[in-house]
């Protein structure tokens, strides 16, 4: 359905308030993951706010991003994703925050983001009786919605800096390392039959790390295993890329999943 032929007025047609997934939808959120990644570490490192001023002025930002989301009441490109790469950055700064400030372990970090994020799954599918990504038509469904986004990254955050950092892969391996288990799902899914909403999350999930890796090669020193673009010129060329992606899926198609009355 063309984002011109959309009946806002028409109360009995439900709209979907999330993408549809696209090959798109995966590149430009790769893309925002990574730039949760350096854009956390520019903000709270290059721009000299604080790790903890940083984290509790981009989570207050973030409401207000969320509550504009909400408010759209079907998928509207820009807004979904400007939430995402807010809640990307959130996810890393919450992370970053427990592990240098609070003093958790990178293991304990990603033990507890794992357990939260298997709680918000299995509260979200017995209040909802699904975990489907094509009905998310209710206020009640998205806030289980973002709130597990929310845990993806923080979870892929410390798993990623676990792999990296904590068990001294490397950035550049550790990618690697997380796209062949992206490539595995994939395959599952494709020629194994792997359900397609475990499929989904286990990728999305992910991504995380991988996206969080990569912009870490990208703007850590060479001294560290990086190619030492910064976190400026890779936070703003991931950007740029982001913007392109919108705008190509903006003009080649809505995302728009329909749902009828009576569908869950």
């Amino acid at each position: 359905m063309s984002s011109t032929t959309l009946d806002l007025s028409n109360p009995a047609v439900r709209y979907n308030r999330v993408p549809k997934v696209t090959p798109d939808f995966w590149i430009i959120k790769l893309l925002a993951v990574t730039v949760g990644e350096t854009g956390a570490d520019f903000l709270a490192q290059q721009m000299g706010v604080g790790l903890a001023n940083t984290t509790w002025m981009m989570s207050a930002l973030l409401v207000g991003v969320l509550v504009l989301q909400f408010s759209q009441k079907r998928y509207v490109p820009w807004a979904y994703w400007l939430a995402v790469v807010f809640i990307s950055i959130v996810g890393t700064l919450i992370t970053d925050y427990m592990v240098d400030l609070a003093g958790v372990s990178l293991e304990m970090s990603t033990f507890l983001f794992s357990g939260a994020l298997l709680a918000t799954f299995a509260t979200w599918f017995a209040s909802e009786k699904t975990l489907s990504i094509h009905t998310i038509f209710t206020t009640r469904r998205e806030a289980f919605y973002w709130l597990a986004i929310l845990f993806t990254f923080a979870l892929g955050t410390a798993a990623g800096d676990l792999l990296a950092e904590g068990l001294a892969l490397g950035y550049l391996p550790t990618t690697i390392i997380y796209a062949c288990v992206i490539a595995l799902i994939a395959g599952a899914y494709f020629a194994l039959g792997l359900n397609s909403m475990l499929a989904f999350w286990l990728a999305y999930i992910i991504t995380r790390p991988m996206g969080a890796s990569l912009g870490d090669w990208l703007s850590q020193p060479v001294a560290n295993s990086g190619l030492g673009f910064g976190t400026i010129v890779t936070s703003f060329l991931f950007l740029a890329l982001i913007v392109a992606t919108l705008v190509y899926m903006t003009r080649t198609h809505d995302g728009q999943d329909v749902a009828e009355p009576g569908n869950a």
